[in-house]
């Protein structure tokens, strides 16, 4: 008698458990019960522009973009597009953040550079400050010394120590250094920092922000110089001394050439990872 009773407890708590499991469980096909499950939450890039992630890839103070603005640590922001169509000098001038990407970064061969091609050229002083300092003091405040070409040229250079760009400097310096068969190049420098406006215009220079490097002018050639003309419409005749191994080594640590824009800057190289 007491098994029969044990055994009708048992039967008793198995309906109980089965009602609890079927009232606790959408009666749905194993598809559909998955399909009904809220998405987990994830942030899509795909609402942000490639140019942006880009910018953010390559520098740390912009943190976010939302409304058609960079947004940066500080809580600062900056307009990306102001959805203007411009002309080539505007471009220059006036330009927003999308405009700096108007020219895909490439290398051309010699002359075939078409008219007004300047990838990098375009710069929104602006972005730049908030990066590397709003005034001279504070670029200033961020330069170093790097020792250049320590076997071959051994001169202390200062440059920004922003993002780092003292040690890529640092690493191609080095790697230039075991390049003794152009050393003609390295010798006498143009300079690296200088806080000023580009020569016939307003526009700061990238000089301004100690994260740009000349090397020797007496092998190199700028547009203006060959021309004897500031004219941005005049037909130009490229012309490049600088050896194309010099170049490779300055672009593998994110260095940009003057010497693939049509109005060329040969001995001109800028740190803009974003554009490589």
């Amino acid at each position: 008698m007491f098994n029969l009773l044990k055994a009708l407890s048992n039967i008793i708590v198995l309906i109980h458990v089965i009602l609890l499991l079927a009232c606790s469980t959408p009666s749905l096909p194993p598809v559909q019960l998955a399909n009904a499950l809220p998405a987990p939450s994830v942030v899509s890039k795909d609402s942000i522009p490639l140019e942006v992630q880009k910018i953010m890839t390559c520098y740390p103070a912009v943190i976010g973009f939302s409304d058609n603005h960079l947004l940066f640590h500080d809580g600062s922001k900056i307009l990306f597009d102001d959805g203007k169509k411009k002309s080539n000098i505007e471009l220059l001038e006036n330009p927003d953040i999308q405009d700096m990407f108007t020219y895909e970064y490439r290398h051309w061969k010699d002359s075939s550079i078409p008219q007004h091609y300047d990838p990098g050229r375009i710069r929104v002083d602006s972005f730049f400050m908030k990066i590397y300092g709003t005034n001279k003091s504070e670029v200033q405040g961020n330069l170093v010394k790097v020792k250049w070409c320590p076997t071959l040229i051994n001169q202390d250079i200062m440059v920004t120590n922003v993002n780092g760009v003292h040690l890529k400097i640092d690493s191609l310096s080095k790697e230039l250094d075991q390049m003794p068969q152009y050393k003609e190049y390295f010798q006498k420098i143009g300079g690296t920092f200088n806080w000023r406006v580009i020569s016939g215009t307003s526009r700061l220079s990238a000089h301004s922000f100690g994260m740009t490097i000349d090397i020797n002018p007496k092998y190199s050639n700028y547009w203006q110089w060959d021309c004897r003309c500031k004219n941005e419409y005049n037909r130009l005749t490229y012309t490049n001394k600088v050896p194309d191994e010099i170049v490779r080594v300055f672009e593998k640590y994110g260095f940009i050439w003057g010497g693939n824009w049509y109005h060329y800057d040969t001995m001109h190289f800028e740190y803009r990872p974003e554009l490589l």
